[in-house]
Order: C-alpha cells, then structure tokens, then sequence
C-alpha cells in the first residue's frame, strides 16, 4: 500500500510531523511519501493520503487548502485522513474547540477522520506578522508536540489500512 504524507508548513514544525507519520507508517509495513503540500502534483500513484497544515488565526495554510481544492475529488475516492497543528501550552491555546475549522475540507475530502494535535511556536524565527499575532495572544514559546500521540494515530492509520487490503 502507497501512502502519501503531505503537511503545509510554514517554519518547519509540522513538516515534522508528517515525517513521524511517514515513519510510522513505513514501520508498519506501508510505502509512504512524505512531501510539502505545495510538491503534490498528482495522487494516481497513491492508495491513501494523510493531509495536513499548521493552523493560523483558525485556518490551515494556502498550499493545503489548494491541494484540497485541486484534488478534492481524487481524495473524497481513496482513503484520506487530516491532521492540524498548532496549538501551544499546557493548557493548549487555543483551546482545542476554537483552534481550526476544518468541517468544509472534511467533507470535500470524505476523510475517514481529523485530528488536532498541538505545535511548537519559537517566536524568535517568527516573521513580523506572525510575532505580532502570537503577542496578541500571548502565545507561549515551546515544543508542545506529543510524539507518542503522533505515532499511535500513524500505527491506526496503518492497522486500518491493513484491513482494507
């Protein structure tokens, strides 16, 4: 089974998190690619795809939502699953209900689940705008990803996968 991973990401963090999907995946037996949202150019090699962004002011990025809008149809007919990043602290802000609206790409994409799962911010390689935004909110600094949760959605994605073949 050919499993394409593909994140938008915009200072790396949730590029990461494709690669531990892609690893975990390839772990369990899967043939997984692992590239940028703005990379995919055709999904026909491919029989699931895992899609995510890093999530701003509520959205996912512009290369996610293209591959969405390009490829909706292709994605609503293979098995797909969404993941979005982004909120940081302990307790996570935002709040996991307030974090990102991804009701429409759900249903475009007919995946088979989403999943929030919390980012890493260091505002010292913050672009201007996005350092002003995470004042505004006051945003904590840190790596508040959660390897171990991480692996296990990959290794469900795989188990399901499995039975599907």
């Amino acid at each position: 089974m050919r499993v394409l991973v593909a994140a938008a990401s915009r200072y790396g963090a949730t590029l990461e998190i494709a690669d531990a999907i892609g690893t975990g995946l390839s772990d369990a037996g899967m043939d997984a690619d692992v590239l940028r949202a703005e990379e995919v150019n055709d999904l026909e090699p491919y029989d699931a795809v895992v899609l995510g962004s890093a999530v701003y002011m509520g959205k996912w990025l512009e290369p996610a939502r293209a591959l969405v809008d390009a490829y909706a149809g292709e994605l609503s007919r293979r098995p797909t699953w969404l993941f979005s990043s982004g909120p940081v602290g302990d307790p996570l802000k935002p709040s996991t209900d307030d974090a990102v609206k991804v009701d429409e790409i759900v249903d475009a994409t007919a995946a088979r689940g989403h999943v929030l799962l919390a980012g890493k911010l260091d505002k010292g390689k913050l672009r201007f705008g996005d350092r002003a935004v995470v004042s505004a909110f006051r945003s904590p600094d840190g790596d508040f990803r959660d390897w171990e949760e991480i692996e296990a959605w990959a290794r469900s994605i795989a188990a399901d996968l499995a039975r599907t073949e």
